[in-house]
């Protein structure tokens, strides 16, 4: 739907459906290069159509660039309209908090890095104000966390307003770490850009590389092999398996729970080098190519595949009841950190976090890509949204994804195709629009959008990982809570610091 900019909120609220249609995305666009001006894409689900719903307002490449916001209207909106101002120089009027997302401090005012008047190489040095949001009041006081932290986590600054142990308010700082990683792809060929998009996060490698391919394969008619599916498919529960399990641990990290973090992170290793044996390295990086795969699994792998999953389940089973067994560890995760439903749909979170708060979004079923509908599993939900749910979820995940496994191990073998992948041909695109491709993640949905040039290059590529519409949700999760909980409840989500800082 092709909207002017004054009407872009009208429109928005009329493709949400009054609120009833979570937003994807919100992305915008230099398209001057192509003949055109600026441009907003709105991108919503829709599960009845099971597509996402796409809105675009095309602002002249000469004049204002105002709008009505949509954060009032639709709060998941938030981060992406500040993200537009950063980038572009977008004006949301009526937006409640136009502090800078992106770009921090070092860099200049007036500096909008994804205009193509702006090189790639251009030296953006400068200062910008920065005010963290803080509760003022007699008896409250801040307590500041970050942006370095132990360990060898990507830097995030916390600042939390407390009265007394109780965490107030949350307001979190991100985007340390921000590489250009879209600005950097603009001009190159799909398979040029092909090893940047692996490595924008080590632990979504496969998703986010999902994702691209299938935005490339749908500007070609080009199929890509069943085959190539089946071990796309494979790869990807393999990740949400070795996340999930290895986030288990992780989440007792929080409290101190030393027997199951050993457990999780010995489990995680036995899953991770299967991936090396799969796809050479550990994160199953280079296996996903655009048109299908570049290796194939072997009935030796497939063996060995089934023989590990088999130790990790059993282990991973005496790891949750450890867990379980525990009244103390229950009695620090029950009823900490809750998001409710309400909030979950507001925010449009995904994944694990939405589904513990009784979403049930699942991009595996909601859209069906790849070969998903015809393999059974579950879409595994809580209610409370607390971490105990949070990791209930994960739980019901590992154990889906190992039948998932088991499935595709079984059709792989039945299965005589040699082809691998197709050529995709000269890449084309109907003039105006962009395709787009999804995952599900361990954390959730990643999408990525596509949009090329005459040439067949990149011209304009935009992702958002899962983690990107979860991470307001937190500051929300924590109010009321004790600051101690804070960083179990921050692991109950997992979220990732450089699936932000693309």
């Amino acid at each position: 739907m092709l909207v002017k900019p004054e009407n872009l909120r009208g429109a928005a609220n009329i493709c949400s459906d009054s609120g009833k249609r979570p937003l994807a995305a919100m992305f915008g666009a230099d398209e001057t290069l192509q003949g055109g001006g600026l441009a907003i894409y709105c991108l919503f689900y829709n599960a009845e159509k099971r597509d996402i719903d796409v809105l675009k307002a095309p602002f002249p490449a000469d004049g204002p660039l105002e709008y009505q916001s949509l954060t009032t209207l639709l709060p998941a909106a938030a981060w992406y309209e500040r993200e537009l101002h950063d980038m572009f120089g977008f004006e949301p009027q009526g937006h409640p908090d136009m502090r800078p997302l992106v770009l921090h401090e070092s860099f200049p005012e007036g500096f909008h890095p994804l205009l193509k008047k702006y090189p790639k190489d251009y030296d953006a040095r400068g200062h910008r104000e920065y005010e963290m949001l803080t509760s003022q009041g007699e008896g409250l006081f801040e307590v500041p966390v970050g942006p370095i932290h132990a360990g060898i986590i990507e830097p995030g600054h916390f600042r939390f307003s407390q009265a007394g142990e109780a965490m107030l308010q949350l307001d979190a700082k991100l985007f340390f770490t921000h590489r250009g990683i879209e600005k950097a792809v603009e001009g190159l060929t799909p398979m040029e850009a092909l090893p940047i998009v692996e490595r924008i996060c080590g632990a979504c490698s496969v998703a986010n590389t999902l994702s691209f391919c299938q935005a490339v394969e749908k500007c070609s008619e080009a199929e890509v092999p069943y085959r190539a599916w089946l071990i796309r498919t494979l790869a990807a529960e393999m990740e949400r398996l070795y996340n999930h399990v290895g986030d288990t641990g992780n989440i007792c990290a929080g409290v101190g729970f030393s027997p199951v973090i050993s457990m999780g992170a010995r489990l995680k290793e036995y899953l991770m080098q299967l991936n090396e044996m799969i796809a050479g390295n550990r994160f199953l990086r280079g296996l996903i190519i655009p048109g299908g795969v570049q290796y194939d699994v072997t009935d030796t792998m497939l063996e060995e595949i089934e023989e590990v999953l088999r130790e990790v389940e059993a282990v991973y089973a005496d790891m949750v009841h450890i867990m379980w067994e525990q009244a103390n560890f229950v009695n620090r995760i029950r009823t900490t950190g809750r998001v409710r439903q309400e909030t979950a749909f507001d925010l449009a979170m995904v994944g694990v976090g939405a589904r513990a708060s009784g979403s049930t979004r699942d991009s595996r079923k909601d859209i069906g890509y790849g070969i998903y509908d015809e393999l059974d599993f579950e879409v595994i939900t809580e209610t409370a949204g607390d971490v105990e749910a949070r990791i209930k979820v994960r739980i019901g995940e590992v154990a889906q994804s190992l039948k998932l496994v088991r499935q595709l191990i079984s059709k792989l073998r039945r299965n005589a195709e040699t082809q691998l992948a197709v050529e995709l041909g000269e890449l084309q695109q109907e003039e105006g629009h962009f395709t787009w491709g999804i995952s599900e993640s361990a954390r959730g949905d990643n999408l990525h959008c596509l949009l090329l040039d005459k040439e067949g290059r990149i011209d304009r590529l935009f992702v958002r990982s899962a983690s990107y519409p979860n991470w307001p949700a937190l500051t929300v999760a924590v109010q009321g809570d004790i600051i101690p909980d804070f960083p179990l409840i921050n692991k109950s989500f997992e979220l990732c610091y450089a699936c932000i800082d693309r």
